[in-house]
């Protein structure tokens, strides 16, 4: 299998494929107008138009004042409580959006979603959170462990025998070492039945950029911080992470605010 990397990839390039989607949008709305006023059909198509430029007004301001907070949250550092709704219903609303003009550019789809969960992380470091060990989750995925591992650790984790052969035994340490949860998830159903057991105020969640993506959504309003695993065989086959920058997202729930580097 091809080897998988993703470099450093910018917040920008989501905020911008983000606003050029709220600008088309806008382009749209500007077209149904034009057709409603000008337009020689009967009055009922007419009003139908106007009822759709209605909608899709509400839908880009509101979506408007998101791609604003996104931005004004990443120049300044700070969360802005007022505008959460607002950068949700963009972010929810606008993203597959994103995906078709990224698609159109022939830029790659995990770069934009790299590009998307470092807009996350960065929308959640901007919080103030103090979260105590038992109110964590650290949601692993199970290609970490090695496929030939004769011990299966989906079910329970417990069953590793901590061999150093791969990560999973530096995860249970810091599993240990915090006194946090920890699970490991074969995919989207397994991983929301460990947020329904143990109900976390926040999640450190290590995925491939696809699953990354659609768990930070579905986990929405719970924060989560992602971290994309690397892929040196290839998707799903001894996938391997940088611990510390998993135990670095365990301790900022823990002890709170942090300066951040724009």
């Amino acid at each position: 299998m091809k080897a998988v990397t993703i470099d450093h990839v910018r917040k920008r390039l989501f905020v911008g494929l983000l606003s050029a989607g709220l600008i088309g949008t806008g382009l749209l709305l500007a077209a149904i107008w034009y057709f409603a006023v000008n337009s020689s059909e009967s009055m009922l198509n007419q009003v139908l138009l106007v009822a759709l430029g209605t909608m899709l007004v509400g839908g880009i301001l509101v979506a408007a004042f998101g791609v604003g907070g996104i931005i004004l949250t990443i120049l300044y550092a700070r969360d802005i409580s007022a505008l959460k709704g607002p950068i949700r219903v963009a972010v929810s609303t606008f993203f597959p959006l994103v995906l078709a003009i990224g698609r159109f550019f022939h830029i790659d789809k995990d770069r934009i979603k790299h590009s998307y969960i470092e807009v996350n992380n960065f929308l959640v470091r901007s919080k103030t959170l103090k979260l105590s060990p038992g109110q964590i989750l650290l949601l692993v995925p199970h290609c970490l462990q090695k496929s030939d591992c004769p011990y299966k650790i989906t079910v329970d984790i417990n069953n590793c025998r901590r061999c150093g052969g791969c990560v999973v035994n530096e995860l249970l340490e810091l599993r240990d070492k915090y006194g946090i949860h920890m699970g490991m998830a074969t995919g989207g159903t397994l991983a929301r039945k460990f947020v329904k057991d143990y109900r976390p105020r926040g999640i450190v969640a290590i995925a491939c950029e696809r699953d990354l993506t659609s768990g930070i959504q579905d986990a929405n309003p719970i924060p989560v911080l992602g971290v994309t695993n690397e892929r040196p065989f290839g998707p799903c086959l001894n996938t391997q992470i940088k611990v510390p920058l998993v135990e670095e997202a365990i301790s900022f729930l823990i002890e709170g605010k942090e300066q951040m580097a724009s």
